[in-house]
């Protein structure tokens, strides 16, 4: 199942409280067959700077609504999303 535009996920955090976050994009990348998503946090005002979280992630086979969420911990993988990001911000500018 492909995540659809302005979809909403419940993150855990550490302390184990849950947290609503907004889906920007998903992405994969062929060459490793990894899947990436970027989300932002739901409760954050407008005229506040927008913080944007990013995880490898791997749909589970069990439930279609179902992700598992991994940490992006090399430095090639953060450019990559974040080229990504840049990417989708110029278009998103472009289209106003």
């Amino acid at each position: 199942m492909a995540l659809e535009e302005k979809e909403r996920i419940i993150i855990p955090d550490e302390n184990g409280e849950e947290h609503l976050f907004e889906v920007l994009f998903t992405f994969d990348v062929d060459e490793t067959n990894q899947s990436y998503i970027a989300v932002v946090p739901v409760e954050q005002t407008e005229d506040e700077e927008v913080e944007v979280y990013a995880f490898r992630y791997e749909e589970q086979d069990n439930d279609d609504n179902d992700l598992s969420l991994f940490p992006i911990d090399s430095e090639e993988e953060w450019n990559m999303v974040e080229e990504m990001l840049n990417t989708l911000a110029e278009e998103e500018e472009e289209n106003n």
